[in-house]
């Protein structure tokens, strides 16, 4: 090989390397392209309890109102590491309440801080991004309404690769971009709501859903159930398959989502116990949604154990 030649070879490899760090990299919501919106308080209170917020931010083991304060500390033992759950309380200094629409649009949907750091996706922000700007919004406006907190929650404890924030950008690349299964064209309305929900706020798929070996959500096994992200057992299958929900009709679900108990008179458990109890906040037609929309979607079999 010529010494041309392999500077040759050299530049064709950092320019690769260039391409590929430019298009991995942090994005941001422009403000341009947020939409003029007046704050509902009451959707964002909504948006609130379906994105089930106060399970993962309230301090561990808050109960009443005590959910309502937001001040971090969770944390997820999952197979990449420790993950602890922020403060996103009102506090300016602590919290959230130092950020503009636009920083708040940017984590939700681009999963990119403030600061312009990537995200973990331990953060649900490959569902949030589904969610309209409006209802982002409201929601923001709502947090905004809630008490502040000083608590200062610690940092991830990951090993490498896994603390390298850069390798988030090729992680995006290949899985921020997926979409949920399409809902049919001629599908009621009441469907298509239940698919927005969740597959946006109510983040179901990211527990439902089986994932691959990066991490990734396996669309393909849309809702099949698979193994707990954080801690042992499983998370059950909720598609109309025999080893799933197929049984129940819906009325059953929009009454376990309310009650949190099954046709088989058993009741909910694990973290879904804390899921339910924010459904239960709802408003009826909301659970009515989620129930439609899981009596459509593809029969899946799940994972053998």
């Amino acid at each position: 090989m010529t010494r041309r030649t392999f500077r040759r070879l050299v530049g064709v490899f950092l320019l690769i390397i260039a391409g590929m760090l430019y298009v991995t990299r942090p994005e941001r919501v422009d403000t341009s392209a947020i939409p003029a919106h007046e704050p509902d308080l009451s959707n964002g209170e909504h948006m609130f309890w379906a994105g089930g917020c106060a399970s993962c931010h309230a301090a561990p083991g808050a109960e009443g109102d005590a959910k309502l304060v937001l001040a971090g500390g969770v944390e997820l033992d999952t197979p990449f590491g420790l993950f602890r759950v922020p403060n996103i309380s009102p506090d300016a200094a602590h919290g959230i309440g130092g950020w503009s629409q636009a920083d708040f649009l940017t984590a939700m949907t681009k999963g990119t801080s403030p600061r312009g750091e990537h995200y973990y996706p331990a953060f649900p922000y490959t569902s949030y991004k589904n969610m309209r700007a409006e209802d982002l919004i409201d929601l923001k406006a709502f947090l905004d309404t809630l008490p502040t907190s000083q608590n200062t929650v610690a940092g991830h404890d990951l090993s490498f690769p896994f603390s390298w924030r850069g390798a988030l950008g090729f992680w995006k690349f290949l899985y921020l971009g997926g979409e949920p299964p399409a809902v049919a064209a001629d599908a009621s309305d009441a469907v298509k709501r239940g698919a927005y929900l969740l597959a946006g706020p109510g983040h179901c798929a990211e527990c439902h859903t089986p994932r691959d070996v990066f991490g990734g959500l396996d669309r393909s096994r849309w809702l099949a159930g698979g193994p707990n992200p954080d801690g042992k057992g499983t998370i059950p299958n909720i598609t109309p398959a025999p080893d799933g929900i197929g049984s129940w009709s819906a009325k059953d679900i929009a009454y376990y989502l309310e009650t949190g108990f099954t046709p088989e008179f058993d009741s909910v458990g694990g973290g879904m116990a804390s899921v339910q109890q924010n459904w239960a906040k709802l408003p009826a037609d909301y659970r009515e949604a989620i129930a439609a929309y899981l009596k459509t979607v593809q029969a899946v079999a799940g994972e053998k154990k």
